[in-house]
């Protein structure tokens, strides 16, 4: 079974959000969907300064099965990326809630949290996978 934090939101795509003190998101792509595509090989994240539409593929993600594009799950502006994830792409594999994140949006909605899934809710959907 796939880690989920409770402390997380979530998208039906597999990226996670995480709410941080000053208003920004950190988001990544989940346990399950790194545990999918297997070995990661290559990572490419948005730069800072990119405004991204809500659905909007944005980051691209590549394992030795396939490539795979990243959506930003809210509107925003990206604030910062991991520039790290460039030499050392196996975070995503190994610390996908810490080390392995993606990138920082500042939200155009505040409130773009709201109706995203919870843990339970993204538990119970990969359940139906």
């Amino acid at each position: 079974m796939s880690n989920i934090p409770a402390n997380l939101k979530y998208v039906k795509t597999h990226e996670w959000l995480r709410a941080e003190a000053d208003g920004s998101i950190t988001i990544g792509i989940t346990d399950y969907a790194q545990n999918s595509l297997g070995d990661l090989v290559f990572v490419e994240v948005p730069k800072p300064g990119r405004k991204v539409a809500a659905d909007e593929a944005c980051s691209v993600v590549e394992s030795v099965k396939a490539a795979s594009d990243v959506y930003a799950p809210i509107a925003g502006e990206v604030i910062a990326a991991n520039d790290k994830l460039g030499n050392a792409p196996e975070l995503l594999n190994s610390d996908p809630y810490g080390e392995g994140w993606l990138f920082r949006i500042k939200p155009a909605d505040a409130g773009a949290l709201a109706g995203l899934l919870d843990a339970a809710g993204y538990e119970s959907f990969i359940k139906t996978l």
